[in-house]
């Protein structure tokens, strides 16, 4: 690797030493955070800043916690592995914490062990951390209000320290999100305390008749296989229910029709006698806000949101019912210009502005995360209720985002500089938790244009000694699919782009019809097929850049991609040779329907109802049409897509007689942690050198 590789590799792509997982606690004058040591230490600590002083305090380090060999223990437990790759964590030490009610204990997991630790520096006192007995490796903690208690994950049996296990033997796993609802719907917990920190909300999942998944590592094979519960599209998924553990052993069911409604995608306690909880129909086109009674388990309908196509999961915060009880829900303006907030019913907001999260109330009005200007960026506003008046917080260049807390914002600014964290209080100081990390080797301002007649959203990142009148060969790298933005302002997604135009590509990169936050009609114009819209906006986008870069040479088109991405790329050479002349694609799923239910049915509906989208979406049967360079590369341990889609792509070009290169890496899961997506990129560029002619740059 050369040594921007070998520097992304051991920052873990430059987020080593910047803080994360904020939250605000002690009525706002806390701030909580992780953030390791330095730009090369992966370990994240858990730290605390004193709105009030300004003041930093380490509270919890991994390090000083473990007394066995080494820095840290072995691998992670099952468990909580699965829960950071769900939530798409690569961070070692503390993963996350969660706070108890009023916010000044913290508890948390550190490979099975458990830990609490106190901060409460309005009396100046800072406790901890302590070791808590747990009955076996404990996942996903949470405390009661006032902390003292502590519910956890074991085995699959929810526990409560002090006290025992609360949940029944039944053979159904209790307290932890399922598969789909932690990779697809957003929920990633399944366990909530009631305000008075005495009784429990839990779900409990069975998921008996599901299909399992295997995997096996050749490279090492005295070791065991693993296997888990996996819901393919048109099969059945687990099936959830939620539970009130009263302290002395009652249980009462919540009662909707989980047969009509049976994704749970939110939940958690109002107020000691009501719970909110927020259902899903199997194909999300209907999304119903509840009210439930934990006395009797009834529940009765607050808000139901529909789409003739689905309810896009992506305005966080909705829906919710506001300080003065009336309901805010997510709604389309007419004709799918925008996507809005609406108040009972009645638009708040109109074709100017695409809402993208409710992330709270700040001083009477909501505070909101929207797009106003080009999509690739992202502004934080506030927003009268009764009104519909906007007022900017944060609006200059770049993507903005916010947290609240008791009158405090921390305010996140990513732009071509970099990334800051600000902290504003009530009182208008402003604070800056210190970040630690790596600063950005390149700042990249890619060129950023709208074209073709869909005014599809592109990017283009040239090199950085590009002399103009230079033909280049053209490298796309985008992701293409639902639910994800490309072409956005955030800087670090550009530093592997500018890697690769320095390498002497001119880098493409377009969010095609059906990716998220350009406008509803554009997300949902992939409603019942993946394929022909990806491909036709990515030819077209391609075509339409070419004709106002003339330095762009189509008689040399790469292409790459990982998860969506690589499917992508193989179906680019696959099924359009005379535009894509080579593809290195990653964890491609090759056949939806192999993919999860929840992911694949909101786009496609059932394979049992529509074979032919499946169908016109699998790369399997185009396998005797390839006649460009392929490269596959899967994680032998990818739980998300797993390897036998690559598997069965490779096999069914072997049957063909279509050579091809297959990249297998043992234990790599989706995420390719630990510098192999650096080291893959190694690969992926001798590949494209070798198959479009490209030349070794000369030396910097």
């Amino acid at each position: 690797m050369d040594d921007f590789l070998r520097l992304s590799a051991s920052t873990a792509r430059f987020t080593h030493g910047a803080p994360r997982a904020f939250s605000f606690g002690d009525d706002g004058r806390l701030l909580w955070f992780l953030r390791s040591t330095g730009p090369t230490d992966p370990v994240d600590s858990l730290w605390v800043l004193d709105t009030a002083t300004g003041t930093e305090t380490l509270l919890a380090d991994p390090r000083a916690l473990w007394t066995g060999p080494g820095d840290l223990p072995g691998p992670l437990p099952l468990a909580e592995r699965r829960l950071r790759e769900r939530t798409r964590l690569v961070a070692a030490g503390i993963g996350g914490y969660a706070l108890s009610g009023d916010g000044r204990r913290a508890v948390f997991a550190l490979y099975g062990r458990l830990y609490g630790v106190q901060a409460n520096v309005s009396t100046a006192s800072t406790r901890g951390p302590e070791e808590i007995p747990t009955a076996g490796p404990a996942v996903d903690p949470r405390p009661n209000a006032d902390g003292s208690r502590t519910a956890y994950v074991s085995g699959e049996a929810l526990h409560v320290v002090p006290g025992g296990r609360v949940s029944p033997a039944d053979g159904a796993r209790w307290g932890l999100a399922e598969f789909v609802a932690a990779e697809e719907l957003g929920r990633s917990r399944g366990h909530w305390w009631s305000p008075d920190g005495v009784t429990l909300l839990a779900a409990r999942v069975d998921e008996s008749a599901l299909p399992r998944r295997w995997f096996a590592d050749p490279a090492h094979p005295e070791l065991p296989g693993e296997d888990f519960a996996y819901p393919e599209a048109g099969g059945p998924n687990a099936r959830v229910e939620l539970w009130v553990l009263g302290p002395d052993g009652a249980r009462t069911r919540l009662e909707w029709d989980a047969g009509t409604y049976p994704y749970v995608s939110d939940a958690g306690w109002e107020a000691a006698d009501e719970i909110l909880l927020t259902v899903q129909d199997r194909l999300q086109q209907t999304v119903l806000l509840l009210s439930a009674d934990p006395a009797t388990g009834r529940t009765r309908e607050l808000s139901r949101t529909t789409h003739p196509h689905w309810v896009d999961p992506l305005l966080p915060g909705t829906p919710a019912r506001l300080p003065d009880g009336r309901m805010l829900t997510a709604a389309d303006t007419p004709g799918g210009a925008a996507r809005a907030l609406a108040v009972d019913g009645v638009l708040l907001t109109g074709d100017g502005i695409q809402v993208r999260a409710m992330a709270g109330v700040h001083e009477g009005r909501l505070l909101i995360e929207a797009g106003q200007r080009d999509p690739a960026e992202q502004q934080v506003l506030l927003l009268d209720p009764a009104t519909g008046a906007l007022t900017p917080l944060a609006d200059g260049p770049g993507v903005h985002s916010v947290r609240a807390g008791s009158g405090n914002l921390l305010l996140t600014t990513a732009d071509a500089d970099g990334i800051r964290h600000t902290v504003r209080t009530a009182d208008g100081r402003e604070l800056r938790p210190a970040d630690l990390s790596r600063p950005l080797p390149y700042r990249v301002e890619p060129v950023l244009e709208r074209v073709t007649e869909h005014a599809v959203p592109t990017a283009l990142v040239l090199p950085r000694d590009h002399v103009p009148g230079t033909r280049l060969p053209v490298l796309m790298d985008s992701y293409g699919g639902p639910g994800m933005q490309d072409v956005c302002a955030e800087p670090r997604r550009w530093q592997h782009r500018q890697w690769w135009a320095d390498q002497g590509f001119a880098v493409v990169t377009v969010d095609n019809r059906g990716t998220a936050y350009v406008s509803p009609a554009h997300t949902h114009a992939m409603y019942r097929g993946f394929s022909e819209v990806t491909l036709e906006d990515q030819v077209a986008a391609l075509h339409a850049l070419a004709a106002r870069h003339p330095d762009l040479d189509l008689g040399r088109v790469g292409i790459r991609g990982w998860s969506y991405g690589g499917y992508l790329s193989a179906m680019a050479v696959l099924r359009r040779p005379d535009v894509f002349h080579a593809a290195a694609a990653g964890a491609a799923p090759t056949d939806f329907r192999y993919y999860d239910t929840a992911y694949t049915e909101r786009y496609l509906g059932l394979p049992q109802e529509n074979p032919e989208v499946y169908e016109r979406d699998s790369l399997i049967p185009d396998a005797a049409a390839l006649s460009r360079p392929l490269l596959l590369v899967t994680g032998l341990a990818d739980d998300n897509v797993h390897p036998s889609h690559t598997l069965r792509l490779s096999q069914a070009l072997t049957d063909a007689g279509r050579p091809h290169q297959l990249l297998a890496l043992p234990g790599v899961t989706h995420m390719t942690p630990g510098g192999t997506r650096e080291k893959v990129m190694a690969l992926e560029l001798e590949f494209f050198r070798r198959e479009l002619g490209l030349q070794r740059p000369g030396p910097r």
